[in-house]
């Protein structure tokens, strides 16, 4: 399994051999400096933990800025930490620089990142809902989510609404796993990931990418 922390920079195409127009996402990804190897002698289980984007250690607190003195680097903005088998035979150190050479161009990954805050959201727009008629007597609740009542309680547990009942409220800005999207192009000059459709999050959104299983 191969991961890499990154940020994405924007969408934009590009024709493959055919002739034919992809829809592309480009993403700057690493380099990545390992802050941390856990064994499952020294933590239980096997691990690895790395950094992405510099920052300043005025803005981190002096556990984070120590932490990162181990792995003879600076703090960074984003960690995260890759899960290996305990067998597993591959080798990491602290400090060790990981690129986007790690990956190939036509191999499949996993990318997980942050989607878009809509803020609060009426069920029109959240669940596509079709609301009330245009006309014939439907007085100011077009929009409206219609009866919780009937199918919302959860009558025998309580007089609460049913956990997953689809109302108003909070859209977007959750973690989302987007699968399987083609390596289109790897820059390794300039660390950027070309790969095949979109991915969740805006611009300048961090996101995590990893060799699909």
């Amino acid at each position: 399994m191969v991961m890499l922390l990154g940020k994405k920079v924007g969408i934009t195409q590009v024709y493959d051999d055919s002739g034919k127009m992809v829809p592309v996402t480009v993403i700057q990804a690493g380099p990545c400096v390992v802050m941390q190897v856990k064994t499952p002698k020294t933590d239980g289980y096997c691990a690895v933990q790395i950094g992405f984007d510099d920052v300043k250690p005025s803005r981190r607190l002096k556990p984070a800025e120590g932490h990162a003195k181990k792995a003879n680097t600076t703090p960074k903005k984003l960690v995260r930490e890759m899960r290996l088998p305990d067998d597993t035979k591959e080798e990491y150190k602290a400090g060790d620089s990981i690129s986007v050479s790690a990956f190939t161009k036509g191999m499949s990954v996993d990318i997980t990142g942050t989607s878009k805050g809509k803020g609060f959201a009426g069920v029109m727009k959240r669940y596509n809902f079709g609301g009330f008629p245009a006309s014939h007597g439907t007085e100011r609740k077009h929009r409206a989510p219609g009866s919780q009542a009937g199918y919302g309680t959860d009558r025998g547990h309580g007089g609460n609404i049913k956990k997953g009942k689809r109302m108003a409220g909070h859209m977007g800005n959750v973690r989302i796993t987007s699968k399987n999207h083609k390596l289109v192009n790897i820059d390794e000059e300039n660390n950027l990931l070309v790969v095949k459709g979109s991915i969740p999050g805006p611009v300048d959104g961090y996101c995590v990418i990893c060799s699909s299983k």
